[in-house]
C-alpha cells in the first residue's frame, strides 16, 4: 500500500519523509514545503492510515492549524483511497466484524467508520451496528440506489 501512497504523493507534488516525532504526534503535512512527515515509529497499517490522511489535506489544500471539518475532510480522502468498496462488500458478507474487516483491509477501526459515514454507497443499518453494504457493481457513484424496502 505505501508504494500507492508514495506514487499518489508524486502526482500531488508532496514529498512523504519518516521522522521521530514527539508523542501524540503521529504525522503532519507542511503545505509550505508541500511535504508529509510521518513518525517512523508506526505500525504499517497505522502508517498507510497516517500518510493517506496527510495526503487528503495535500490534496484538499489545507493549511494552517486544522479545523474539525479539515480533519474529517482528510479523513474522508484517506479511507477513499485506502478502502476498496467491493472487497469491503464480499469481507462483509463473510459475516466478519468491523474490527476484523478494518485489519482485513489494512486501515483502522476510524477509517472505516468514517468510509462508512461519507461513501457515496447506500448503507444498511444494522442492530448489531455494524457496516452493511450494497454490492457496488449496483450502484452508480454518481446517483444513490432506490431505497431499500426492508429497512
Amino acid at each position: 500500500m505505501m508504494r500507492e501512497l508514495l506514487s499518489l504523493a508524486t502526482r500531488l507534488d508532496v514529498t512523504v519523509q519518516a521522522a521521530h516525532l514527539p508523542r501524540p504526534y503521529r504525522g503532519f503535512y507542511d503545505h509550505e514545503r508541500r511535504r508529509i512527515v510521518y513518525d517512523f515509529t508506526l505500525a504499517p497499517i497505522e502508517r498507510a492510515c497516517v500518510v493517506a490522511h496527510e495526503l487528503g489535506h495535500a490534496y484538499h489544500g489545507h493549511h494552517g492549524p486544522h479545523d474539525p471539518a479539515a480533519e474529517l475532510e482528510a479523513d474522508a480522502f484517506a479511507s477513499e483511497v485506502l478502502i476498496d468498496p467491493d472487497r469491503l462488500a464480499a469481507l462483509e458478507a463473510m459475516g466478519l466484524c468491523d474490527t476484523d474487516i478494518a485489519d482485513e483491509l489494512g486501515v483502522n477501526a476510524r477509517l472505516l467508520r468514517v468510509f462508512a459515514q461519507h461513501h457515496p454507497i447506500h448503507l444498511i443499518g444494522d442492530t448489531r451496528g455494524r457496516l452493511r453494504t450494497r454490492p457496488r457493481a449496483v450502484l452508480s457513484r454518481n446517483r444513490m440506489p432506490p431505497p431499500d424496502p426492508g429497512v
